[in-house]
């Protein structure tokens, strides 16, 4: 009854709703982002639209989300540009040019901010909201247009997919080609953008560089392939949004957009655990792996030399004086490289099978030098 009611919440449809797409449109475009190794741009840029949230509310002279999404749209481009002329025409690095463009648009877009609160204007108010995000606020005029700015930003990249593929894993290359790369660059740069302004409502442009960032992030621990790490980019920002959006309407006081963003990082952290072959999990066990095989051919190499040298298989002593754990035998008998010779369950009594004399022999060969 109550899942009932929730799903017929205006307010909880409206949210739902938006966080999809922002999740669907951060997870696309932060692929590209994260590729070029420009994880931070959606730092800056998020924090470059504020004083476009400014600029839009006083030329509208209200809190018009189309205005305002257009102003933040407009300066997050702008330093999105600046940015990459910064690294093209001086010796700065990326990471500096982010860091300039973050700081001086920000301190823009606060004083800005201070000067509106100062004015008598009783819906600048609302403006603070678009720091940290106040999904409740989301009207169905607003899906309207998030819903149009994300298909289009999609519709964009899936006609400039083999363009922007080539330009993301080698530029020169796309250069020698004729492709336009740095159009190319500076458009999924300038993308990055939408993706912003889409996700001003919900989550904020302080919590906005996570939602850039933590989907793709988590994608590549999944995948290897371009196409796969855009599809499960968007996929774990669709969910990231409707589980924090969940969370958030469930515990009734819980703000929205942090808890989208903790929703992501823990699939982030997820991923990085378990992911096949790339996660820490998988890192551990076959770490371990290759420990035992080499503690497993050594255990046959010289098993098989005494052996050899007492025309027999080991006694107790010999055993004993191996001082090889009881379990790592035992996995060897499980592996069918040793037999027990006696009924007790000491340490004596082991002997080399068949299959282990094989495997032995072949360790013997290679360590010596017979085969290459």
């Amino acid at each position: 009854m109550q899942w009932s009611l929730l799903l017929n919440d205006y307010t909880f449809q409206n949210v739902i709703v938006g966080a999809s797409l922002l999740g669907m449109i951060s997870g696309a475009l932060g692929t590209f982002a994260v590729l070029r190794r420009q994880s931070l741009l959606g730092d800056a840029i998020s924090h470059a639209a504020l004083p476009g949230i400014c600029l839009g509310f006083i030329i509208s002279g209200g809190r018009s989300m189309g205005s305002i999404m257009l102003g933040a749209l407009t300066t997050g481009a702008l330093a999105a540009l600046v940015m990459l002329a910064l690294t093209r025409m001086s010796r700065l690095k990326t990471d500096a040019a982010l860091g300039i463009c973050l700081s001086v648009f920000f301190a823009v877009g606060i004083v800005l901010l201070t000067y509106l609160q100062g004015t008598n204007n009783a819906s600048q108010g609302g403006l603070e909201a678009f720091l940290f995000g106040q999904a409740a606020a989301t009207l169905r005029s607003d899906l309207w247009l998030m819903g149009s700015i994300t298909l289009g930003a999609l519709l964009l990249l899936a006609a400039l997919w083999k363009q922007a593929k080539l330009v993301t894993f080698d530029a020169e290359y796309a250069r020698t080609l004729g492709i336009p790369a740095t159009f190319i660059e500076a458009l999924l740069t300038v993308m990055v953008t939408l993706a912003v302004v889409v996700g001003l409502q919900m989550v904020g442009v302080v919590l906005m560089a996570a939602m850039i960032v933590a989907p793709a992030a988590a994608a590549r621990q999944w995948s290897r392939h371009l196409g796969s790490m855009v599809v499960l980019a968007a996929g774990f920002g669709v969910v990231s949004g409707i589980t924090g959006a969940t969370i958030s309407t469930l515990s009734r006081g819980l703000a929205t957009g942090p808890l989208i963003i903790l929703t992501a990082s823990a699939i982030v952290i997820v991923s990085l655990a378990i992911a096949p072959q790339r996660g820490l999990l998988w890192g551990v066990l076959k770490h371990y792996r290759q420990k035992w095989t080499l503690h497993k051919q050594q255990m046959l190499y010289t098993m098989y030399k005494w052996q050899l040298a007492n025309a027999s298989s080991h006694t107790r002593s010999q055993a004993q004086g191996l001082l090889w754990p009881r379990l790592a035998l035992l996995r060897l008998y499980r592996e069918g490289f040793l037999a027990r010779e006696h009924s007790d369950r000491s340490y004596s009594g082991w002997s080399l099978t068949k299959s282990g004399i094989t495997e032995a022999q072949r360790l013997t060969a290679v360590l010596e030098g017979k085969i290459q």
